[in-house]
């Protein structure tokens, strides 16, 4: 049970970092990317093709590069196309996976198994230490945390504020002279480059990269932030709701891993992620509706 939870935290907090995309994205500027899982494998393409070159380092910002290319891409077809976002995000998703097996090489998986990564260094350097079987998890950790600081300092920013506004209220930042379409480009491009790096480095912890290493990232990380939103209030400090994503996103990793645990078949998976999503979607409903009641109840029990 314990190495099922250690996996579960350690690919937990790797999606978490894609999660922190969709926060992004979904949560604050109120667009859902749906080119979520082909920037999620051209990051992981991107880093692994870099990385296969002698260059794990520089894999990190390559990759981080290639998913702010998809998310300029998919704001200019929206911006000056006029396309629709949820369109345009398909249409994006659609091409990346040409794009991603030409990256490849024109295959369909990159193997890393003999190649250095930011996992192996880090392996080599705690070698001697008492914490030499915790490299996989330290490395993920410094990099999550690395993101959620970046996000409390971004959103709170000038910048951050008006792409907050932007998904707020669209036509109120356009009438005060902020340029809406220019904040949804920058919003996308921060938040692709970080759904990259959640690819990255989920293909260098498990040492290969495949056309299909991001299929269903979308429903993940969606299903971890409803579920991550569970535990915060609309009027949390932005630090909390960052934190609580992550959160979000380990719970569900532990769900995930329960169910394997319980031997339910592999195709039955999806259907599984599903569920969690439409739960935690339904969730904040069902709870609004039994305050209804139980309001209701005690307002006749006073009558």
């Amino acid at each position: 049970m314990s190495g099922i939870i250690s996996t579960a935290l350690e690919l937990g907090l790797i999606n978490a970092i894609a999660v922190l995309a969709l926060f992004l994205s979904y949560q604050m500027l109120n667009i859902c990317d749906l080119s979520t899982d082909g920037c999620f494998t051209f990051g992981a393409s991107v880093g692994a093709v870099v990385a296969l070159q002698g260059h794990p380092y520089l894999s990190i910002p390559a990759a981080m590069l290639a998913g702010a290319l998809s998310g300029i891409t998919v704001s200019f077809l929206q911006w000056k196309m006029g396309i629709d976002s949820l369109l345009a995000g398909i249409i994006v998703n659609t091409a990346l996976y040409s794009i991603n097996i030409a990256v490849m090489g024109n295959a369909s998986l990159v193997n890393l198994n003999k190649t250095d990564t930011v996992f192996t260094f880090c392996k080599d350097l705690l070698r001697e230490g008492f914490l030499s079987s915790y490299y996989r998890i330290i490395v993920i950790l410094l990099f999550v945390m690395l993101m959620i600081l970046f996000l409390n300092w971004f959103l709170k920013t000038k910048l951050g504020l008006a792409i907050r506004a932007t998904g707020s209220n669209r036509i109120m930042v356009a009438s005060s002279s902020v340029d809406a379409d220019r904040m949804t480009m920058i919003a996308l491009a921060v938040s692709g480059s970080i759904c990259a790096l959640s690819g990255c480095l989920l293909a260098q912890y498990q040492k290969s990269s495949s056309i299909d290493i991001g299929s269903g990232i979308l429903t993940i990380a969606l299903a971890s932030l409803l579920i991550g939103r569970i535990f915060y209030r609309h009027d949390s400090p932005m630090l909390v709701k960052i934190c609580c994503c992550v959160l979000g996103s380990f719970v569900f990793r532990i769900i995930y891993a329960l169910s394997l645990r319980l031997n339910v078949p592999a195709f039955m998976l999806k259907l599984i992620s599903s569920l969690i999503v439409a739960l935690a979607i339904s969730f904040p409903y069902f709870y609004r509706r039994y305050q209804e009641k139980k309001q209701m109840r005690k307002e006749e029990g006073t009558c």
